[in-house]
């Protein structure tokens, strides 16, 4: 069984090449759905993860957020600053 670092690297190097949901990591990856979610949020704080588009999931078929850790994949926001 993997280690929490483990699991979390694990999830970085998947999203860097793939865009996916959480279910669809943890059907590749075998790590918990749970965990993943858990993940996903610490790595939005640090920058290292980000959401693309919502979805339908190719696994569960419900909308879901597809993610991803390739900077190349950055979402650009396209909002005026009003400051």
């Amino acid at each position: 069984m993997m280690d929490n670092k483990s699991q979390q690297y694990t999830i970085l190097q998947f999203l860097k090449d793939h865009t996916a949901t959480a279910s669809m990591v943890a059907s590749k990856t075998g790590i918990p759905q749970k965990n993943i979610c858990r993940y996903k949020r610490n790595l939005e704080k640090l920058g290292l993860l980000w959401e693309l588009r919502k979805l339908p999931c190719k696994k569960t078929g419900f909308r879901a957020w597809f993610l991803t850790t390739n900077p190349e994949n950055i979402p650009t926001n396209n909002q005026l600053s009003l400051f």
